[in-house]
């Protein structure tokens, strides 16, 4: 048979095929950019890691980063990984090495309320306690991460709205910080200097914080450490503002199932009544879940202009006694 007359014959049983069966044609679709998909629950053990999950708009389980080149020499920060990272683009929470210390500084945090103004006053130092940085040499996470810098304290104040409304379209996240814990701690967004999943990758203290390079000490989610804070198992107390001045809550959503990104919007919030100043107020809030990017997506308020930090004032020495191991925990100072 001539390869002319078997083309023939195909045409003609697909024409066939269609006429008796109904058979239509499907035009070839793009598959559309990746995308997360939400678990109902999450394994400590086995987290997804954030990496490439950085948007140019609004979408759930992404940072809408405003910055979305990292290209150039890899920056400071984790220059390798070890076995909490697994072979599945997942890492393992509860092996991950910490940052060894337990520091306690002079934390300075006051909140006041004037003239429809939350204006918050630190010294950008955490009220818990922190890893020794520099990372030393003699530390185990010095393999893995080798963070030159020291914890510094700056006075700072941010004036947030009281109350916050939601703007008319949601807003990229900036690089650095996205808002403040009530132990003083900064709150920063999910990714490190190099466009990464900070979380699964930098090597932090016990409270998984650490500082940058002008010595703001620093989280890039929820530090467990705030837990003393947020008792019960019902619907998790407030932890923080953001730069938007809406609240950012723990881990646990009302009837205290744990937070998934499937329970959330694409800025990592919701509403409905919360305690806010003291009233059970219905309001737009954020929330901490295990799951990138950890705490805020966007901006779903307008958040304020945040200055560059002036140069550090000089790194103040830890008050005595602040390290000893021995100490009963209600003995240490500022804690």
């Amino acid at each position: 048979m001539r390869a002319r007359d078997a083309i023939s014959i195909c045409l003609c049983l697909v024409v066939l095929l269609v006429t008796t069966f109904g058979w239509t044609a499907v035009a070839y679709q793009p598959q559309p950019t990746l995308a997360y998909k939400p678990s109902p629950t999450i394994d400590l053990r086995h987290i997804p890691i954030g990496d490439g999950r950085i948007s140019t708009q609004p979408q759930t389980g992404f940072l809408w980063s405003c910055r979305t080149e990292f290209g150039g020499p890899p920056r400071h920060g984790a220059h390798a990984s070890g076995d909490w990272i697994g072979d599945n683009a997942t890492y393992n929470f509860t092996t991950k090495p910490t940052v060894s210390g337990r520091v306690y500084w002079p934390g300075d945090f006051d909140i006041t309320i004037k003239d429809r103004s939350r204006q918050i006053a630190s010294n950008r130092l955490p009220q818990d306690p922190t890893g020794d940085f520099p990372i030393s040499p003699q530390d185990d996470a010095y393999a893995f991460d080798r963070n030159p810098n020291s914890i510094r304290s700056v006075t700072a104040t941010l004036n947030l709205p009281v109350n916050p409304q939601l703007a008319a379209n949601p807003s990229c996240v900036q690089m650095g910080q996205v808002g403040i814990l009530l132990n003083g701690g900064y709150l920063f967004n999910a990714l490190d200097a190099n466009g990464k999943d900070a979380v699964a990758h930098e090597i932090q203290d016990s409270c998984q914080g650490h500082p940058e390079h002008r010595g703001t000490y620093h989280y890039h989610s929820i530090t467990t450490c705030l837990n003393k804070r947020d008792p019960g198992k019902g619907h998790s107390a407030l932890l923080g503002y953001a730069l938007d001045g809406f609240g950012i809550y723990g881990h646990r959503l009302e009837g205290g199932k744990a937070a998934t990104n499937s329970d959330l919007d694409v800025c990592h919030g919701h509403t409905h009544t919360v305690d806010w100043d003291g009233k059970q107020t219905k309001l737009y809030h954020y929330h901490a879940t295990w799951e990138y990017p950890y705490t805020i997506g966007c901006y779903r308020g307008t958040p304020i202009k945040i200055a560059r930090p002036p140069r550090p004032e000089r790194r103040p020495e830890p008050p005595p006694g602040a390290n000893n191991p021995d100490l009963r925990l209600e003995d240490r100072p500022n804690l």
